[in-house]
C-alpha cells in the first residue's frame, strides 16, 4: 500500500531545502568549486529529507508571506555560512602579513578551491587548517550548526534584522578575526622585524655590504626556520579558531532567533 503524500507539508520542505542549500553556498569546505555542483544539490536534498522528519513542521500556506519566508531562509543560510567563512579567513590574512614581510607578497597563487588569489603562506596554513578540520570531524559540527538553527529560528518565523545586537555581533566577529590573524602572524613578523633591525645596523656599520642582496634570502631563511619552530603553536591557534567559528555560528543563530 502506497502512502499518500501530504501536499500541505511541501512548502515547509521547500523552505528547509532553501536554508540548507544556501548554507552550503558560503560554508567552508562545502562551498568550494572543486566539489561538483550536482553533489552539493544532492547532498543538500538528502540532508533536507532527514531534517524534515526530525523537526516540527508547521502547515505553511503558499501566499505572499511564503515569498518572504523564502527570502528569510536564504538569508539565514547564507549569513550563518558566511560568519564561519569570515572566521576561517583569518588564516589567509595572517599569511598575507607573513608574505609581506618575507617578500612573497608579489607572488600570489590561485586558490583552486575558491578561484581567488591568495598569499603563499596563507594558502599553506589554510590547507593545514582544512586538513585538521576534516581530521577532527569538524565538518560534522558545521552541519550540526544548520540543524541547530531550527531550534532557535523556526521555519514560519522571521528574524529581527533591526536589532543593534546583530550589527555589534558582526563587528565583534570581524575584530576577533583580525586578532586571531595577528596572533598567528606575530611570531614570524616579529622575527623578520628583528632581521630588518639587524640589517639596518649592518648597513650603517659596513657600508660596503649590499644589504638588499643579502637581506631577501636571509629573511626567507629566518621565516622558514620560525615557521618550523612555531608549527605546534599554529595548531593550538587553529583549534581556538575552530572553537571561535562554532561559537560565532551559534551566537548569530541565537540573535536571529531573538535570543
Amino acid at each position: 500500500m502506497i502512502e499518500t503524500i501530504n501536499l500541505s507539508s511541501v512548502p515547509a520542505f521547500i523552505l528547509i531545502l532553501i536554508r540548507v542549500t544556501s548554507f552550503f553556498v558560503t560554508l567552508p569546505i562545502f562551498s568550494y568549486r572543486n566539489i561538483p555542483t550536482h553533489f552539493k544539490i544532492g547532498f543538500g536534498f538528502f540532508l533536507t529529507w532527514i531534517m524534515f522528519y526530525t523537526i516540527s513542521i508547521p502547515e505553511i500556506p503558499i501566499d505572499g508571506t511564503f515569498i518572504l519566508l523564502i527570502l528569510k531562509e536564504s538569508l539565514v543560510g547564507l549569513l550563518i555560512g558566511l560568519i564561519a567563512y569570515i572566521i576561517l579567513s583569518a588564516i589567509q590574512i595572517a599569511g598575507g602579513f607573513i608574505d609581506f614581510q618575507m617578500g612573497f607578497a608579489i607572488a600570489n597563487v590561485i586558490d583552486p578551491q575558491t578561484g581567488a588569489q591568495s598569499p603563499l603562506m596563507g594558502q599553506y596554513f589554510y590547507t593545514i587548517a582544512l586538513l585538521f578540520l576534516l581530521a577532527v570531524d569538524g565538518h560534522h559540527l558545521l552541519i550540526d550548526g544548520i540543524f541547530y538553527s531550527y531550534q532557535a529560528i523556526p521555519i514560519d518565523s522571521f528574524i529581527p534584522f533591526g536589532e543593534e545586537g546583530i550589527a555589534f555581533f558582526v563587528i565583534d566577529t570581524f575584530n576577533q578575526m583580525f586578532i586571531i590573524a595577528f596572533q598567528m602572524a606575530i611570531p614570524i613578523v616579529g622575527c623578520l622585524f628583528l632581521v630588518d633591525v639587524a640589517l639596518g645596523i649592518i648597513a650603517r656599520t659596513v657600508p660596503q655590504l649590499n644589504v638588499f642582496v643579502v637581506g631577501i634570502p636571509l629573511k626567507i631563511l629566518v621565516a622558514f626556520l620560525a615557521i618550523f619552530v612555531s608549527i605546534a603553536f599554529y595548531i593550538m591557534l587553529i583549534q581556538d579558531l575552530f572553537e571561535s567559528m562554532l561559537h560565532s555560528m551559534r551566537g548569530l543563530i541565537q540573535l536571529f532567533g531573538g535570543g
